[in-house]
């Protein structure tokens, strides 16, 4: 068992230029500011929102991942009322045909925001926080544009209590070992939308950095690659109060291959929504959510594994609850995200 710990933990370290290092998550589709900088401020509101996602449980040292984000506008004209203001208690539905056809371009505004995302996987662990910015501008009556920044640092770290080295103490893989260390972070992205579709294309971990927890130079072989994400969703009305959303992300990191994940959401009315995801050679997903009210919703997921590790793994739990502070039109879901 502890030469498997040793093992574990090198590949971690030696290998990992070869694997997505950024986490994964399932319910991006409820917090796509997670992947796009760009975001940043789309709704008129404060939008807070916290997850937590367990991967492959059941499976010792498997991937744990939490977050917190935060991101609002800043622009008098769109905040206290822009062109698609509703009124008091939330007037039209933002899911249903007629919101679509009242449907004009915010007007131009700023956003800014914070997320602080913590991932262990076994004894690694990475805290990544960053600032965005975001300035959305309209380029069509109906249509608009978002360009973003995130900037901030990345600390990972290496518990060295976790490893059980045995007859290997002085492995020189880890020996006088650096177990934590601070880089620099930059991504940015754009986002194009309107009532009912959105396009967007980011890139994460722009700054190439090389990670060692070793002072022996033949072991600092790890280097952290840009992620990139392309992204697209659209909204198709089954009826007046049912609304399907498809979505796909696909996701580019040298040199491993392209993959994808693609999903489907039945809304109904702006209350609560079901659905189900897949992600290539890896899992398919159950997803479901509520609008608790114009302060609260809580969306869940779980995964179902369908690589080799089905053999070990129980799935894959992910929650995240949002909040909607200084919500002043009511509203119970999003307006121009969905």
């Amino acid at each position: 068992m502890r030469k498997i710990y040793i093992f574990v933990a090198l590949c971690l370290l030696t290998v990992s230029v070869y694997s997505q290092q950024k986490p994964q998550y399932t319910q991006y589709v409820f917090n796509n500011y997670l992947l796009n900088p760009a975001v940043s401020g789309i709704e008129n509101y404060l939008d807070v929102k916290a997850g937590y996602r367990r991967q492959w449980t059941g499976l010792d040292g498997a991937p744990v991942t939490t977050y917190l984000t935060a991101n609002m506008p800043i622009g008098a004209k769109f905040i206290d009322g822009d062109a698609t203001a509703m009124p008091a208690a939330g007037g039209t539905n933002p899911l249903s045909r007629s919101y679509t056809q009242e449907y004009m371009a915010a007007e131009p505004h700023h956003g800014v925001g914070l997320m602080v995302v913590g991932d262990r996987t076994g004894p690694i662990t990475q805290t990544t926080i960053n600032a965005t910015y975001a300035y959305h501008l309209g380029l069509a009556p109906k249509l608009n544009l978002a360009v973003g920044v995130s900037a901030g640092i990345n600390n990972i770290g290496l518990d060295r209590s976790k490893i059980q080295l045995g007859d290997f103490a002085d492995d020189p893989a880890i020996a006088n070992s650096n177990v934590s260390q601070i880089k620099p972070d930059l991504g940015m992205g754009v986002w194009l939308y309107s009532a009912d579709y959105y396009v967007g294309a980011s890139a994460q971990q722009l700054l190439k950095q090389n990670l060692y927890f070793s002072t022996n130079g033949a072991y600092n072989q790890s280097q952290t690659v840009p992620h990139f994400f392309f992204t697209a969703g659209v909204k198709l009305y089954v009826t007046d109060d049912i609304t399907f959303m498809p979505s796909v992300l696909v996701k580019v990191i040298n040199p491993v291959p392209t993959t994808f994940d693609i999903n489907g959401k039945l809304a109904f009315r702006d209350r609560f929504w079901i659905g189900a995801a897949y992600r290539r050679n890896d899992a398919v997903a159950a997803i479901a959510g509520i609008n608790i009210s114009s302060l609260i919703n809580v969306g869940y997921s779980y995964d179902f594994t369908t690589s080799a590790l089905r053999t070990v793994s129980n799935g894959t739990h992910e929650i995240v609850i949002g909040l909607l502070l200084n919500n002043r039109y009511k509203v119970t879901c999003p307006m121009r995200t969905f």
